[in-house]
């Protein structure tokens, strides 16, 4: 008897490089024995060092792809990246206003490399309008504090502005403590059901030091999404998504490009 492995969707942007976007979703959404769906918002030309420019789909091609998939196929979990106008935000959550299949979003609003991937308008209706229809929502410290309008600068913040994002939106978030700085264990904290889940890990030295490592953030949101298509409860599916993206960064492999080390995370090692 054939066995049917669980589907996952993926909604984001492709990375020339690899690293990131879907082409990071799908390689995390194989990783977990889960099938890979994949709808394109964007083609984004880059390297770990440089985003050299971001071209839109039409928002026509980009609903036909999300149309055609959810008629066919039993999605069992969506992750949503990078949607690079309000526009494409509209669009997408048109189409998912009567999905049933938990979402997971990745609030990809500025890359690795610090470039803004999306302007104020296209981060506004993503926030006011995407968001809340979210299963789990991840932001890393930058994208939480766009959230909030305040800063958060302590692991006791984390926790506070976990809450306080997750009533302003009614729904599960996840934060991601890597940019405090100065720490030898890093914290990330779920705030689900009414209650605070810590996930500790010490900060690997190529963690710190690697200029050029990206993807970290699409890996870490997919690996969520995979565990949910699974029916992995959140908790658990978020420990093995930070599981993973841990144990691909300290195997990572990288590139001289001429004064710069270009990071990869280390897939090779799977």
């Amino acid at each position: 008897m054939q066995i049917t492995p669980p589907i996952a969707l993926t909604i984001a942007g492709s990375d020339s490089s690899a690293g990131a976007g879907i082409q990071a979703d799908l390689k995390t959404f194989q990783h977990f024995g889960v099938h890979g769906l994949s709808a394109l918002t964007c083609i984004v030309a880059e390297t770990p060092l440089e985003v050299r420019s971001i071209e839109e789909i039409s928002i026509s091609g980009l609903q036909d792809q999300l149309k055609i998939l959810l008629e066919t196929y039993p999605v069992g979990a969506i992750k949503i990246g990078l949607l690079p106008s309000r526009s494409c935000a509209i669009a997408v959550e048109e189409i998912l206003k009567n999905t049933t299949a938990p979402i997971v979003i990745d609030p990809v609003m500025i890359s690795s490399t610090g470039t803004p991937l999306m302007d104020q308008e296209a981060a506004n209706s993503y926030i006011e309008r995407l968001l809340p229809r979210a299963t789990v929502i991840t932001p890393n410290i930058p994208e939480a504090e766009f959230i909030l309008s305040e800063k958060i600068t302590t692991k006791k913040d984390l926790e506070a502005a976990a809450e306080k994002i997750s009533q302003k939106l009614q729904t599960s978030c996840l934060i991601k403590g890597g940019h405090l700085a100065n720490q030898t264990e890093l914290l990330d904290i779920l705030w689900h059901q009414q209650q605070a889940h810590h996930f500790s890990h010490p900060a690997t030295p190529l963690a710190d030091q690697a200029k050029g490592l990206h993807g970290t953030g699409c890996t870490l949101s997919s690996a969520i999404a995979a565990g949910l298509a699974k029916k992995t409860p959140l908790e658990t599916a978020t420990q093995d998504a930070i599981e993973l993206v841990q144990k691909l960064i300290k195997n990572a492999h990288s590139w001289q490009l001429g004064e710069q080390a270009v990071q990869g995370l280390g897939w090779h090692a799977h």
